[in-house]
């Protein structure tokens, strides 16, 4: 994880010296903000990551004298497909399309439909084809 850390510390620091050179090219809040927060961003994964890193054992690729076989077996759980992210996507689209011309009953029902979709998704691998 240490090799994420840096790529993330350097990332942070290129993004703080861009921030104020693009604030003084351009004079945008809008883009100078969104670098900032960026920057921001950047700062808190890499501080994450060196924190996780200083804490645990050094994986394979993290030694000079780590070989490959050392990486080998199970590197989780990865889920198979799901169509429940589309029903879900799509419910939250008409929410928005309801609160975007103030239809507050399409809301309601599209509310309804989440309530519906989220729990699917959730309780997916509790029953049917990929039931645990």
């Amino acid at each position: 994880m240490k090799a994420e850390t840096w790529i993330f510390l350097i990332t942070t620091i290129f993004l703080a010296l861009v921030s104020p050179a693009y604030w003084f090219i351009t004079g945008d809040w809008t883009g100078t903000s969104a670098l900032v927060m960026t920057t921001l961003l950047t700062l808190m994964v890499a501080i994450y990551l060196g924190f996780h890193a200083s804490r645990m054992e050094p994986r394979p690729e993290d030694r000079k004298d780590g070989e490959i076989a050392e990486g080998a077996g199970e590197l989780g759980f990865f889920p198979p497909y799901s169509w429940w992210p589309l029903w879900c996507a799509a419910v939250l689209g008409v929410m928005v399309f309801a609160t975007a011309f103030g239809a507050w009953w399409l809301f309601i029902m599209g509310a309804a439909g989440g309530v519906l979709t989220l729990s699917g998704w959730i309780f997916e691998y509790y029953r049917g084809e990929h039931a645990h």
